[in-house]
């Protein structure tokens, strides 16, 4: 199978291209409970290929079956996420000789006749790590954050000049009526994107770009986070007892003349004058849907973010970037975009046997569906129906927002 085995070289090796610029310390150290250290992800991501497709083989090392286990509960007991940054043995040579093993085992699976479960089994294992090449680009920058001097995981390199200051949103008509959402094709899709379906849209109209830097500062400015008119409830008390005034990553620059009225963002190129064309990101739930209430629109759902943009994001395939950057385009893939609807399974949904099947359905309750990827996203790993979830609180990840109304 030369294509699967390629394709499995290539996103493996990714995956090691993208912890180079990480010293060992980096690699071990967990800056909060919802991250992971980055050695836990290169860790985690053979642990799936070894227990998954490699089951039957006698084990690399007994005792990382407990290790690197997330959540799968019916192959047995794990560490606790919140102490992942305790494991400070075995070191990162130790990991990384563990997936040079693994390795191994799978190519020589590889190059004999594969069952068809195997190779689906391969091909999750290989979407599985994609979703942690993301994460981990967003668990180190949330790391180096914490640090007072705000280091670069990768320094910025020489761009062509960024796209003139976008203008202001259109409004682009989603028809009403019965429309199909859900995946469709051959193509590979994760089983909370199916079964294809109808739904009923009463009709509505979707900005054509997603809400920028310079926008959101306008609510911040306009003293957006003290208002509790534009906040769900449990926003609310969540932005008080968190005591914020302004997206995660942005602060008060030290030079402001430099600075869209005097604020950087943290990036992974390290501290940033705030762009105000850049999509505004690492926004929670709580905070999109306040901005959008604020803007006199709301959020689309997820099914009124897929009929508009389908046919867009047939065209996208991974940005490669470690910032969103300025458009006067559509953005889509520059952040992931929160919707209005609840993570919950689609109408015919079945969960797999076996504890693959605890991948996705059993975290179907109190989450937010996401649309559209981002600039982390590996490439190759969008698509329309893709529905990303987090919890209404969650702002480290690349999370922006597209506005809506009713049409």
């Amino acid at each position: 199978m030369p294509d699967l085995r390629q394709r499995y070289e290539a996103v493996r090796q990714r995956t090691l291209k993208l912890a180079e610029p990480l010293s060992a310390e980096d690699a071990c150290v967990q800056s909060m409970s919802d991250a992971s250290p980055a050695k836990w992800h290169l860790a985690h991501t053979t642990w799936f290929f070894e227990t998954f497709v490699l089951g039957s083989q006698p084990p690399f090392d007994a005792d990382f079956r407990v290790l690197f286990n997330s959540y799968y509960q019916q192959v047995g007991d794990r560490h606790p996420r919140a102490q992942r940054g305790l494991l400070t043995r075995p070191s990162l040579a130790r990991v990384f000789d563990y997936r040079a093993a693994v390795d191994e085992r799978i190519h020589a699976l590889l190059t004999q006749h594969t069952p068809q479960p195997v190779v689906e089994l391969v091909e999750l294992g290989l979407q599985h790590e994609q979703q942690h090449q993301e994460l981990l680009l967003t668990d180190i920058k949330h790391l180096l954050s914490c640090h007072p001097l705000w280091p670069a995981y990768q320094p910025l390199q020489a761009t062509a000049a960024e796209a003139p200051p976008p203008a202001a949103p259109a409004w682009l008509p989603v028809a009403s009526g019965l429309r199909e959402i859900g995946h469709v094709g051959e193509g590979f899709a994760f089983d909370n994107e199916r079964p294809r379906h109808q739904v009923f849209l009463p009709g509505c109209e979707i900005a054509s770009r997603p809400v920028n830097n310079a926008e959101f500062l306008q609510f911040v400015e306009a003293g957006g986070y003290a208002q509790p008119q534009w906040w769900l409830a449990e926003g609310w008390d969540w932005c008080c007892a968190q005591q914020l005034a302004h997206p995660w990553y942005w602060r008060r620059a030290s030079q402001p003349g430099q600075t869209v009225a005097g604020w950087q963002e943290f990036s992974l190129h390290g501290a940033l004058p705030l762009d105000g064309r850049r999509p505004v990101s690492h926004l929670s739930y709580y905070e999109a849907d306040a901005y959008a209430r604020w803007a006199g629109a709301r959020l689309p759902t997820e099914a009124e973010w897929e009929v508009a943009w389908a046919k867009a994001m047939a065209l996208q395939s991974g940005l490669q970037a470690l910032h969103p950057a300025g458009t006067a385009g559509d953005g889509l893939g520059q952040v992931w975009e929160w919707t209005q609807s609840s993570y919950a399974p689609y109408p015919g949904f079945r969960i797999a046997d076996g504890a693959v099947g605890e991948y996705n359905g059993k975290f179907m309750v109190n989450q937010y569906v996401l649309r559209g990827g981002s600039c982390l996203t590996p490439p190759g790993h969008t698509r329309a129906s893709y529905r990303n979830f987090f919890p209404a609180s969650a702002r480290w990840q690349m999370t922006g927002l597209r506005l809506a109304r009713d049409g």
